[in-house]
């Protein structure tokens, strides 16, 4: 099985809460293997109140939570039993698990939070010729000279002017030639 994003719904004005007690709660019960992360989209809006800048949050989705989780019996009891909780987006019946978000809805949350971490598969390889797809650099061509698989950068040898120059890009700037 693996970890997918749910939405769970809350009474309205208890997301922050139901975020702490979830993660308390997974934390008492032993169930980091099955509950990941639990989120409160929210915006930064920005108000002009007397002549002042301040900035606010702003919950996006009032009354709902994001928890990525592995759907099992005892993790979907844990959520759904976590005081704040009414239950799941998108279960039919009490017993029914519910539907998971599809990764393309997860990922626009995630972006308007600028939390996105876009999970790239790397196929890629050291010394590979790869060509720019984005950026300052967009259609230059070079060689792939170091991947860093956890912060999802590459350092491609670019020829400009001339010269080999390293530069370092996102996984999602390149494209194999």
């Amino acid at each position: 099985m693996e970890k997918q994003w749910y939405v769970v719904h809350t009474y309205s004005g208890y997301e922050n809460k139901v975020k702490t007690n979830l993660e308390k709660r997974l934390e008492s019960m032993g169930m980091e293997d099955k509950i990941f992360r639990v989120l409160v989209p929210e915006d930064e809006e920005t108000e002009i109140k007397n002549g002042k800048r301040k900035v606010a949050k702003k919950k996006v989705f009032p009354g709902y939570v994001l928890a990525e989780m592995i759907m099992t019996d005892d993790s979907w009891y844990v959520v759904r039993n976590t005081p704040g909780v009414t239950g799941f987006v998108g279960s039919a019946g009490s017993g029914s698990k519910p539907t998971p978000l599809l990764p393309e809805e997860v990922e626009t949350v995630l972006k308007r939070m600028g939390m996105d971490e876009p999970v790239t598969e790397i196929d890629f390889e050291e010394k590979e010729s790869v060509r720019v797809t984005d950026g300052p650099f967009k259609d230059f061509t070079g060689n792939i000279e170091q991947i860093d698989a956890d912060r999802q950068k590459v350092k491609v040898h670019v020829n400009m002017f001339g010269r080999e120059t390293p530069v370092e890009l996102d996984f999602t700037q390149i494209a194999k030639l």
